[in-house]
């Protein structure tokens, strides 16, 4: 069973850096990877309740990465958190390695989806809160990744719909803004009239995203907008 009160020593972010220079051979998504890196530092250093010796523990969070192209920086975090060996990453995306261009939940220890195909993580995240909710599991909360682009797609709109007049306080949805979105407004407040929480952060500011993520929502979902700089600077 999941130790919910152990603390984990703080991961150096210099070193998922490091970790990341591993993973050579997919250059055009490396601004994907790195729009993310901060956020999933964060989530696994001070917020989420994992454990690498249990990962499939029924109490333990679940984190869903639906922006999946460039998971250098996830690969990179798990890695640091013990859930891959160091040495696997040099393998990335070569015949017959488990690490590939998109996580595959079935392959690599501590992924809860296969992702990469966008839109697709949120609705899911809503129909793993809603699982957690029927089986009377009120202790995990369901935390997923989004990229700002994801929000283009329908499927969204639909899944943050439902959360918001369900009341599904056991979901946080980070949305990493780098200004790829084709359909730009105030995506604060895209969640607002759906009855979220939202709070828009620096997405590069640790401490600041910290109390964004563990912020209290009463009986609401959370969004928090991560903002980066622009993939194009």
């Amino acid at each position: 069973m999941l130790d919910m009160t152990t603390v984990r020593p703080p991961t150096d972010p210099a070193e998922l850096h490091r970790l990341m220079s591993l993973m050579t051979g997919d250059e055009k998504h490396s601004a994907a990877a790195t729009s993310t890196l901060d956020v999933l530092h964060v989530l696994y250093d001070r917020v989420l309740h994992v454990d690498a010796a249990h990962p499939d523990d029924p109490v333990r969070d679940r984190f869903l990465l639906s922006k999946g192209h460039g998971p250098m920086a996830y690969y990179a975090v798990l890695a640091a958190h013990g859930f891959l060996d160091e040495a696997e990453l040099a393998t990335w995306a070569r015949p017959g390695s488990r690490l590939g261009l998109h996580p595959d939940r079935v392959l690599v220890p501590g992924v809860e989806i296969g992702s990469g195909s966008l839109g697709h993580g949120l609705p899911l995240a809503v129909g793993t809160a809603l699982g957690l909710r029927i089986r009377g599991l009120t202790t995990p909360r369901v935390y997923v990744l989004v990229g700002d682009a994801e929000l283009d797609e329908g499927s969204n709109h639909e899944a943050l719909a439902y959360a918001g007049r369900s009341g599904m306080s056991n979901l946080t949805t980070v949305v990493v803004d780098n200004d790829s979105a084709t359909h730009r407004g105030d995506l604060a407040e895209l969640f607002l009239a759906e009855g979220w929480r939202a709070i828009t952060v620096d997405g590069r500011d640790h401490d600041v995203l910290e109390t964004a993520l563990t912020a209290a929502h009463d009986d609401r979902p959370l969004v928090v907008i991560a903002v980066v700089e622009s993939k194009e600077s």
